[in-house]
């Protein structure tokens, strides 16, 4: 016969039952004497796999989440752990495992915000009370209830989403039958990791030249990045070149013909941090927008192929397209054989909104 020593809360929002829980390991309570004991009504678990700029700009969610239910337990199913908050009490990778244990635990509610059809396969085969957001049908894709149905038709049809005027936040606030109220991102950025970047006092612009290797008809011409570059140094600020390993060669080029400061690339935790130093962001839409929203950085956004509404920018940032139409709406590449669009957005019109964003003078 097993005496009992220990007894154990398994309806605690902290308890694991297969590692001992976050009060246990940080102040050693036990649950016979734990003030931190919060029983747990239910889970709620959100389904955002894609992109790491799609996660980030997903997490304004949590605040009304948690502000709704704050006994349930949160969950999050995705491709990049790393960026979703701590304040989710379990984040799970898409592998084996976890869809094991998702189809093996009951939910309140699912929220399923990817409309890849294994996202909405693993949706329909799972048990909640309520979901939200997409499913499959006949092995399509397709909305759960008619609170996703206008995000589903942006999706299949250019003409809903070119007339769209709300954006990706109201959007997915809709799907769960809510009003966006201007909630933010939540990003954690390490304060571990020190920079000595050579600014001397001068605001730093961080200026990220790629666009992801798919969507090359959003790239901007190298000849404007170095314009760009030029201006800034003449008018004493500090353009530092950002971007990944699929830009390192370009990054290169362009400091050793300008003089721009570039760091190099990283991993995904110090390039957060590295463009956390940065005072306003120049970008298209990246990870890195995203990433320098989460961080409450000003912004100067290029937008060419996609619906300008889709961008919240929290009155941080300005939207800046070609003085020449695109004639290729959500196209990775370049469809219009006259001219490329890109051509038409100008160096010194970039360079104002910097100055109307970032005013400076070191004098």
């Amino acid at each position: 016969m097993v005496k009992k020593k220990f007894i154990y809360k398994a309806d605690c929002k902290f308890f694991r039952g297969d590692v001992p829980c976050k009060p246990h390991k940080n102040f050693g309570v036990v649950c016979s004497d734990c003030n931190y004991y919060i029983p747990q009504e239910n889970i709620i678990l959100i389904i955002k796999l894609g992109a790491i700029g799609d996660v980030i700009r997903t997490t304004p969610l949590l605040h009304r989440i948690f502000e709704e239910h704050p006994r349930s337990a949160v969950w999050w199913l995705t491709l990049t752990p790393e960026v979703v908050p701590s304040v989710v009490d379990r984040v799970l990778p898409l592998n084996l495992e976890s869809i094991l244990l998702l189809q093996e635990t009951e939910f309140y509610k699912v929220i399923n915000l990817d409309k890849d059809p294994y996202a909405c396969a693993l949706t329909k085969s799972l048990k909640a009370k309520e979901k939200y957001g997409f499913t499959l049908e006949n092995g399509k894709p397709a909305p759960v209830n008619n609170l996703s149905y206008h995000k589903f038709l942006t999706g299949v049809f250019d003409p809903v989403n070119k007339n769209n005027t709300k954006s990706y936040l109201e959007e997915i606030f809709e799907i769960l039958g809510w009003k966006y109220n201007g909630e933010e991102y939540i990003l954690e950025v390490t304060n571990s990791i020190r920079w000595n970047i050579p600014n001397e006092g001068k605001p730093i612009i961080g200026l990220n030249t790629g666009c992801g290797g798919r969507w090359v008809s959003r790239l901007w011409p190298e000849h404007n990045w170095i314009e760009l570059i030029h201006l800034l140094n003449e008018n004493h600020y500090f353009p530092m070149l950002l971007g990944g390993e699929a830009e390192d060669e370009k990054n290169r080029k362009i400091s050793e013909q300008t003089g721009a400061y570039y760091p190099g690339h990283f991993d995904l935790k110090r390039f957060i941090s590295l463009v956390n130093q940065c005072d306003l962001v120049v970008t298209a839409v990246t990870m890195a927008l995203h990433i320098a929203i989460g961080l409450k950085k000003k912004v100067v956004l290029f937008n060419n192929i996609f619906n300008r509404h889709e961008f919240e920018l929290f009155g941080r940032g300005v939207i800046l397209e070609p003085e020449k139409p695109c004639q290729c709406f959500f196209s990775p590449t370049c469809l219009n054989t006259e001219y490329f669009c890109m051509d038409y957005l100008f160096p010194d019109k970039v360079f104002q909104e910097i100055k109307n964003l970032l005013p400076y003078s070191p004098y």
